[in-house]
């Protein structure tokens, strides 16, 4: 594909699209019904369906005898970690081999024009940026993950008597699945606008912008307290009447979703004239900017709290001009 049809390219490589970045059309007034259903599509293709159904396979296949979880059982929790571990790999690395290591489409569509593996900084173990996101995925991200999964079940394991049933309140669920991305946005925007207080970003956040030019392991290359508040999202439906399914559904939206914002690319070619959107330009730009777009778009809080980019001039003079008025309010 042409992707100058689809954007510009500068002297150093780097690829924006013509359009501006944009919110979902759920908060806008007046009302805008065409553009909604227009979107609505979006909302479920193809990531969060493809996150429901993992979810799903994961509980009916795999985890759906809640009584393995009423004690603790080491084995158990290894077996967990390996499966979780290894469908990441599996779906992560996909995206890595493809755009990063055959770099199938080279430069077409991707944000920055250099490559991560051409960055050796002594920010990343081994000077490696790919080297320090794979290992700190499979040594930090993943354990914690299994730890709150194994948590979240456990906690249902011993509420099997009470365990409200999908069967008996189709609709109340239907809508709690629904909503799941609406709580991973609105705990997503909290934490992660809290991580940018500067003590929290020096301890904490700053592991993770090490990555200015994300890739796909950079998803879940975070901090221990970072990824347990990050994939802590799931603990929610520990505290709303919910089902494990719901918390798996939530677990996985959060890991497994974490990738298309990091992916690097606005497009991925799907041959000669189809592209997958990838939906990954707002977060882009976080990490190209670090004090804008702390959300993913879904809920505007970023136009709510003037921390909006949209990837236009007008957007870089508005967070200048935000930027200079707190320093000098700071002076």
């Amino acid at each position: 594909m042409d992707d100058l049809a689809f954007g510009s390219r500068n002297k150093r490589g780097d690829w924006t699209p013509n359009e501006p970045a944009s919110t979902a059309p759920l908060f806008v007034f007046p009302p805008k019904p065409l553009a909604l259903l227009k979107w609505i599509p979006s909302y479920f293709f193809p990531f969060n369906l493809l996150f429901a159904a993992s979810a799903y396979v994961w509980w009916v296949y795999l985890l759906s005898d809640l009584s393995r979880f009423q004690n603790f059982d080491l084995f158990l929790a290894i077996q967990l970690y390996f499966l979780n571990t290894c469908a990441l790999m599996i779906f992560y690395g996909l995206f890595e081999i493809r755009l990063y290591v055959l770099r199938a489409q080279g430069q077409r569509f991707k944000f920055n024009g250099r490559w991560p593996s051409d960055n050796k900084s002594d920010v990343f173990w081994f000077k490696s940026q790919l080297i320090d996101n794979v290992l700190r995925t499979l040594l930090i991200a993943m354990p914690l993950w299994t730890f709150i999964e194994y948590v979240i079940l456990s906690f249902y394991a011993h509420q099997v008597p009470s365990l409200p049933a999908l069967v008996d309140h189709p609709i109340y669920f239907a809508a709690l699945a629904l909503i799941v991305p609406v709580i991973h946005e609105t705990h997503f925007y909290l934490i992660h606008r809290a991580l940018h207080w500067r003590p929290l970003y020096r301890l904490f956040h700053l592991v993770h912008h090490n990555s200015v030019n994300p890739s796909p392991f950079s998803s879940l290359s975070m901090h221990p307290v970072e990824v347990f508040l990050y994939l802590g999202v799931a603990f929610w439906h520990v505290i709303i009447p919910s089902h494990p399914l719901l918390a798996l559904y939530q677990l996985h939206y959060a890991g497994f979703g974490a990738i298309p914002g990091h992916i690097g690319f606005d497009k991925i070619e799907l041959g000669e004239e189809n592209a997958l959107d990838t939906h990954s330009y707002i977060h882009y730009l976080h990490h190209k900017y670090f004090e804008v777009n702390y959300g993913d778009g879904l809920i505007p809080f970023d136009k709510w709290f003037g921390t909006w980019h949209d990837g236009t001039k007008e957007a870089d003079d508005r967070m200048n001009d935000r930027m200079t008025k707190r320093r000098n309010s700071a002076a």
